[in-house]
């Protein structure tokens, strides 16, 4: 099945992340990946620790979106790309062992078109026998008619709105 966290509130990521965590605990195969963050998210060096878990590693260094040259979106572009057809080769070829696949952020990755949609559709397809976990902000419509679970976060009030700086441990 098809989970989503979306929504423009904190605790997407953490959700996501449960629910592997709860997916390893009952002996299940994970495998995590996280679009548009680099490999120091504190969560990271517990997550590896964890038998059952895969964490493939991403960028070492990550810019936001908006602070990116058009090059080095193209080539932020371009290495998505390789990943959604790296994945749907694995899954296809039956390389893919992870029951529950963890893609962070790749909702967002979508809306500010980094990922193609179309591709990510195909790759939840040709896995209709996994559970996916998508997060990130998101709007469009064809990700929510394919998804199971929709699950909406909203903001109703953020330390970041009045200056503060996210702080390790807890929004990273």
């Amino acid at each position: 099945m098809i989970h989503i966290y979306c929504g423009d509130g904190k605790g997407k990521t953490t959700a996501g992340m449960g629910l592997c965590l709860r997916a390893a605990g009952a002996g299940k195969s994970v495998l995590i990946y996280q679009f548009l963050k680099n490999n120091t998210s504190s969560e990271r060096k517990i997550l590896a620790q964890i038998p059952g878990i895969e964490l493939m590693r991403g960028p070492d260094e990550m810019k936001f979106i908006f602070r990116m040259t058009p090059e080095e979106k193209a080539a932020l572009k371009r290495s998505y790309a390789e990943i959604i057809e790296d994945l749907m080769r694995k899954v296809e070829t039956g390389q893919l062992s992870a029951e529950v696949i963890f893609l962070d952020e790749v909702l967002y990755a979508v809306s500010r078109g980094m990922v193609e949609e179309t591709s990510l559709l195909a790759l939840l397809k040709a896995g209709a026998d996994r559970e996916w976990i998508l997060t990130g902000r998101y709007e469009g419509r064809l990700l929510f008619e394919a998804a199971d679970y929709i699950s909406e976060i909203h903001k109703k009030k953020h330390p970041f709105d009045n200056g503060t700086a996210a702080r390790k441990g807890i929004e990273y």
